[in-house]
């Protein structure tokens, strides 16, 4: 499989901003679709965040073994750019303003998007993945919108939608402030969007090659995006897969609305990955988060590419 980073394909790629030391992005070749991964910033978020259901003495040597801090630390926050004959289309669109959540270091994308000569009027459809804040909030900056094509599609599984008209979030384990910033969100993004919303049942392909299928899960319309073409393929599995679930497929995240489920739909999708080959993507794994997933014994590990530049 190639992976392309020269960014050849982008047009008029911009320089990066001075206070920037690298830009923030890296470009993939699936066949004939190309995919450009683009970080939206960082979330410092706390540990336990990580795994809820097991003995934070266990967790807390995972971290020290990963040489992480053991309280918190920054997550990734990934997003993709898919182009497919004449579609372009925006995977999930990052956290946007900062809620007052103290995440000042992420909402990067829509400077990070130009910086790669992407326009937002060239973006013909947008897949989310689902609607937690940090997915849908750069469409919800200021001016966004007015910038965006009329015809904009947004596709969404309709039982997230439905979801977010009355969330349960008896089974989460946020810090305190992130339940009333999500639904806030979601509520103020359906009545931003709602004319452009594009629902689909299980299954929908957005162009050649590029099919969002849901997964439930982390949220019940929780969807993964898989790129397919010219006998490679890419996965872009949201929040089904964060660092730790590879080793450990069966800790709860605590953004998981429904875990168990979330461990269930984390491991099949972890087992077809590894079967097929193909590359993973995801929104939590340190960018550029492009890599394979193994066997490693009753669980999974965690092959990133090498970079080719």
């Amino acid at each position: 499989m190639n992976l392309d980073t020269s960014l050849a394909n982008t047009s008029h790629p911009a320089a990066p901003s001075p206070n920037e030391l690298v830009p923030s992005r890296y470009a993939v070749q699936v066949g004939d679709i190309e995919v450009l991964v683009v970080s939206d910033g960082v979330l410092p978020l706390p540990t336990a965040m990580l795994a809820h259901n097991i003995d934070p003495a266990v967790r807390a040597t995972w971290l020290k073994d990963m040489f992480l801090p053991p309280d918190a630390y920054d997550w990734a926050l990934n997003v993709v750019v898919v182009r497919s004959g004449d579609r372009t289309i925006l995977v999930d669109a990052g956290l946007g303003l900062d809620p007052d959540l103290h995440l000042p270091r992420a909402g990067q994308l829509i400077k990070r998007l130009e910086a790669a000569g992407i326009d937002l009027a060239s973006v013909t459809d947008v897949v989310l993945t689902h609607m937690h804040m940090d997915h849908i909030g750069g469409l919800l900056v200021d001016g966004v919108k007015e910038r965006l094509r009329p015809d904009l599609r947004i596709h969404v599984a309709a039982a997230e939608v439905k979801f977010w008209e009355a969330p349960d979030f008896s089974h989460v384990s946020m810090p305190p402030g992130f339940p009333d910033a999500l639904r806030s969100t979601a509520k103020r993004f359906v009545k931003e969007y709602r004319s452009q919303l594009h629902t689909f049942e299980e299954e929908y392909e957005v162009a050649p090659g590029v099919v969002v299928t849901r997964t439930g899960g982390h949220t019940p319309g929780h969807s993964v995006v898989r790129v397919v073409s010219g006998g490679d393929r890419l996965t872009f599995a949201g929040d089904l897969v964060f660092a730790v679930g590879f080793e450990h497929p069966e800790w709860y995240n605590g953004f998981e609305h429904d875990p168990e489920e979330s461990a269930r739909v984390r491991i099949n999708l972890l087992r077809e990955l590894a079967d097929t080959r193909g590359l993973l993507v995801a929104t939590h794994l340190p960018f550029p988060s492009v890599g394979h997933v193994a066997v490693e014994g009753d669980a999974f590990r965690w092959v990133p590419v090498f970079w080719d530049y």
